[in-house]
């Protein structure tokens, strides 16, 4: 969320952001209801203070019980009452009358226009950050980088389900059966490999300093909007039939909402990991990686949440830290990768500059997305009503980032396909070999 009176003073900048970010929304719109919001709450609140005014007086008046003024007083009663029987109190019982039946116009147009008001700020985007790329989806993301190069076998390599399959590690056929379409069984070494580099990333965070949470992933709806998921995220969230609760695609959600309503001492910044269960619907992506792990609705991922000053330059020093923690894990993993910024049309809502990490996938022939870090200056912060009091003695909204550390099985598919051998074996990379027992490889 941004701050309105900022909105006013920048429209153009917000405009510009929601047309890149392909959001629709019309900002003199939201001006506009803003300029009618704030027009039917002083008239409201002008009739309410006066009907306050009158009370306040009269009871004064009979509580002091004032020698000559009691008269008075009983006048005041019965106009506010609307009970006055002589000529004066029947002219002010009109009065009376005339503000109530204002207010009982006026209230549902308050309402309806903050309705209106609450619905389009929903929608405002954050800005984009100086440095992030124009364009419209992930084709048009920028390179920065690549570490690792592409193996290239000497033998006709396999693909990540028919190796999982042979190895005993994965069944997809099983999966479909019981839970539908992008569903899957892991079995055995696979559900090792699946925990060894949750617990690799998880270990690496906490030795950079990470408090460690175990957190809800299911959320009230409160959470999501606070966290920038909703309303444009929607439809890719599962909802818990008859209760205010979802699915988080993240625990993003729940780390940030740990804090919400809350000032939080920031002198250093708070470093969050957690590893959770994550649910997306994946609406709008029918056909669309259908094979194997890549796409499925069910995965478990690390997260790093870190909140910090409200200084631009800060916040951007620890996106790069926490990217840079992402790049160690996969290096540790032995995996050639690539790091992307990531053009405005493929960011969502809530961000202000992101970094994608694509993996090299064999069978693809391509990188694929395995990672993503965000800086979203203090957007989730105001939602989320998180606050810190500065050198100023004020208090300030913070800055919220948000990296995957690891996102597994997805982060299965290139371990596999880069680490398999000529004899339809998989050689652990080094790193996770503690988390494996000492295995070195996988075999059938």
């Amino acid at each position: 969320m941004l701050d309105i009176k900022w909105i006013r003073d920048n429209r153009e900048k917000v405009q510009e952001a929601a047309d890149r970010k392909n959001i629709r929304l019309k900002v003199e719109d939201l001006l506009e209801a803003d300029r009618v919001k704030r027009l039917l709450q002083q008239e409201t609140e002008g009739l309410r203070q006066e009907r306050n005014r009158l009370s306040r007086e009269i009871g004064r008046l009979l509580a002091g019980r004032v020698e000559g003024r009691a008269e008075e007083a009983e006048s005041l009663a019965e106009e506010v009452k609307g009970q006055a029987g002589d000529d004066k109190a029947e002219e002010a019982k009109g009065r009376v009358g005339l503000i109530q039946d204002k207010l009982n116009v006026l209230q549902p147009k308050l309402q309806d226009a903050e309705r209106r008001f609450g619905q389009l700020m929903a929608l405002v985007p954050n800005v984009v950050s100086p440095d992030t790329p124009d364009g419209e989806s992930d084709e048009d993301n920028v390179e920065l980088r690549r570490v690792g190069e592409p193996p290239a076998f000497p033998f006709e390599e396999a693909d990540h389900v028919t190796l999982g399959e042979r190895l005993g590690l994965l069944d997809l056929a099983r999966g479909v059966k019981t839970g539908g379409s992008r569903s899957y069984y892991l079995k055995g070494a696979g559900v090792l490999l699946h925990r060894a580099v949750q617990q690799l990333a998880v270990d690496r965070l906490a030795a950079k300093g990470f408090t460690l949470l175990e957190v809800p992933v299911m959320v009230r709806t409160e959470a999501m909007r606070n966290t920038g998921y909703f309303p444009l995220g929607e439809e890719q969230t599962y909802r818990l039939a008859e209760e205010d609760k979802w699915l988080a695609g993240t625990s993003e959600v729940p780390l940030v909402s740990y804090y919400a309503d809350e000032v939080v001492d920031l002198r250093e910044p708070i470093r969050l990991a957690a590893v959770s269960a994550c649910f997306r619907r994946e609406v709008g992506s029918a056909g669309r990686d259908v094979h194997g792990l890549y796409r499925v609705h069910q995965f478990a991922k690390v997260e790093q949440v870190v909140l910090c000053e409200a200084d631009p330059a800060l916040s951007e020093r620890l996106l790069q830290e926490i990217t840079g923690h992402a790049e160690e894990i996969l290096q540790l993993l032995e995996l050639p990768y690539r790091v992307m910024a990531v053009c405005a049309g493929d960011m969502a809502q809530k961000t202000y500059k992101q970094y994608d990490i694509e993996t090299w996938m064999p069978n693809r022939g391509a990188y694929g997305e395995t990672h993503s870090a965000s800086n979203l200056h203090d957007f989730q912060a105001r939602r989320s009503r998180i606050q810190y009091r500065g050198a100023d003695g004020k208090l300030h909204f913070c800055h919220t980032l948000n990296n995957t550390a690891v996102a597994s099985p997805r982060i299965l598919i290139p371990l596999l396909e880069i680490h398999q051998q000529e004899d339809g074996s998989v050689r652990i990379p080094d790193a996770l070999q503690p988390y494996m027992g000492g295995r070195k490889e996988l075999r059938a």
